[in-house]
């Protein structure tokens, strides 16, 4: 028996919106230790535990993704996107949305250029709970999300994290987004809560 969790702020379908693009992407790894220390954690690889994930997937809704000049790191003043719908899928914590491709246009170029091999994601979060201060790892039993970036894997927490533009490469050119020649409709992923059976977890959220 498979447990299915679902939940998304749903948007109506605006055919060829200028400013409205699909992603989809990995944000973090669930009940496995960080590659390296994330800001904030004194030096110290974490562990997101699923339990705490799962009880906060409803804060990812609505938040901004943002990213930062050179793509190390992040900026909250640099909001490029917002996260529409959250997932855990195995132990991967996967979220989709939309970027708003004409105001960031100069982005999108570079996320063109860099190419999706390259890029990940790395979590924002406010009200974390530590089991043990004093343990090696942290684990993380509380969380609330306050947001998501954009980067380099490598300068990620988690280099297992991934980030694409949904379908083609957007290009943006002055009067709107067009992909290689025809214009984008956009049609971002959104599911009503759900709940199906219980039993082995795998929680599908968008």
């Amino acid at each position: 028996m498979v447990r299915l969790e679902a939940m998304a702020v749903e948007f109506p379908e605006v055919q060829g919106h200028p400013n409205r693009v699909p992603f989809d992407g990995v944000l973090t790894l669930v009940d496995a230790p960080s590659d390296k220390a994330p800001n904030g954690a004194r030096g110290h690889r974490v562990v997101l535990t699923r339990a705490a994930a799962e009880a906060a997937l409803p804060s990812l809704l609505g938040m901004a993704v943002d990213f930062k000049s050179g793509w190390d790191g992040h900026d909250t003043k640099q909001k490029c996107g917002i996260v529409t719908a959250a997932a855990i899928h195995g132990n991967q914590l996967r979220v989709t949305g939309y970027l708003f491709a004409r105001d960031w246009s100069e982005m999108m170029r570079e996320m063109e250029a860099h190419g999706d091999d390259v890029l990940g994601m790395s979590y924002e979060l406010a009200d974390a709970h530590v089991e043990d201060m004093r343990a090696e790892q942290w684990r993380l039993t509380k969380v609330t999300f306050t947001g998501a970036a954009i980067l380099l894997k490598a300068k990620a927490a988690y280099r297992a994290t991934s980030f694409r533009v949904v379908g083609q490469r957007a290009a943006s050119h002055g009067h709107g987004v067009r992909l290689r020649g025809r214009r984008w409709e956009s049609h971002a992923p959104a599911m009503r809560p759900m709940m199906v059976s219980r039993g082995k977890e795998a929680t599908i959220v968008r």
